[in-house]
């Protein structure tokens, strides 16, 4: 499968950040806790040069917990502040303010010296499509400020939102990078939903999802779908199929819808805990 996905509202969403970049003292950048990397812009590091930083893992719910350690650990190491949550349902979403505060304490200093007290942080949300920045700014604000969706793209304007005394958000699209220069992430991205269906084979992103839970989460797919995992992954998903109902009048096997439906088992966690990358070593 080739991914390649630049909408042309990206571009501006990363002029609006060069722009905004100057106002703020930190960035909190969301990531899926499944896949850290992957869902992470490369160029949000150049772009926030000199700047706090604050790394949300979100959905951690859906990662397995082994690895939400790794990837906190993974990210500390390299000076972030961390915090792993679920914006929707708000687990650890109230760990984020003193976050702010820590990721923020030399500037807060700073400002103490210069006798400047109770300044606002301002802070930026960044993140890719769909990784959960409105859910989570709705949540952290404790009311519904900002517009939200299940759909890549949802955001598309820029607003300021008074959270607190101590903190001031700004809201902007999340951008993806122009390509994938490894299909790897691109694959990633779609198996967690960050890329839009339209555009995928469905039928083969099911075949490499089979692929993968086999090799790092043997028993998952026997467990879910009845199934024995020495089968061939076309074997495989006609199983699943015949589990979840997908044969049409004649035994005709609907491997698309089949496909579609064991995606979703996936991204909505009913085949449980499951990341999809791992801490380099």
């Amino acid at each position: 499968m080739h991914f390649q996905w630049y909408p042309g509202h990206m571009t501006k969403a990363k002029r609006m950040m060069e722009e905004n970049i100057k106002l703020i003292d930190l960035i909190i950048e969301l990531v899926d806790a499944r896949v850290p990397l992957s869902s992470r812009n490369p160029e949000i590091d150049n772009l926030g040069k000199n700047k706090s930083r604050l790394i949300l893992l979100n959905k951690s719910d859906l990662a397995d917990e082994r690895y939400n350690d790794a990837w906190m650990n993974y990210f500390r190491e390299k000076g972030y502040v961390v915090v792993k949550m679920n914006a929707r349902s708000g687990n650890g979403v109230k760990q984020v303010n003193a976050a702010v505060m820590e990721a923020c304490k030399e500037k807060i200093e700073r400002d103490r010296k210069r006798g400047i007290r109770n300044r606002p942080v301002r802070a930026m949300v960044v993140g890719i499509p769909n990784v959960g920045k409105s859910t989570f700014i709705n949540s952290f604000a404790g009311k519904a400020c900002t517009k939200t969706g299940n759909k890549p793209g949802v955001t598309k304007g820029k607003q300021w939102i008074k959270l607190n005394k101590n903190v001031e958000l700004l809201d902007t699209p999340g951008i993806l990078w122009p390509k994938f220069d490894d299909q790897t992430v691109g694959l990633r991205l779609a198996f967690i939903g960050s890329i839009k269906d339209e555009i995928l084979n469905t039928d083969e992103l099911a075949m490499e999802l089979i692929k993968f839970l086999k090799e790092y989460y043997p028993g998952v797919l026997s467990k879910r779908y009845e199934l024995r995992e020495e089968e061939d992954n076309v074997e495989i998903l006609t199983d699943i199929a015949k589990n979840r109902g997908c044969v049409a009048k004649g035994e005709e096997i609907d491997y698309s819808k089949a496909a579609i439906l064991f995606i979703e088992d996936y991204r909505s966690g009913r085949l449980g805990r499951i990341t999809l990358e791992f801490p380099k070593q």
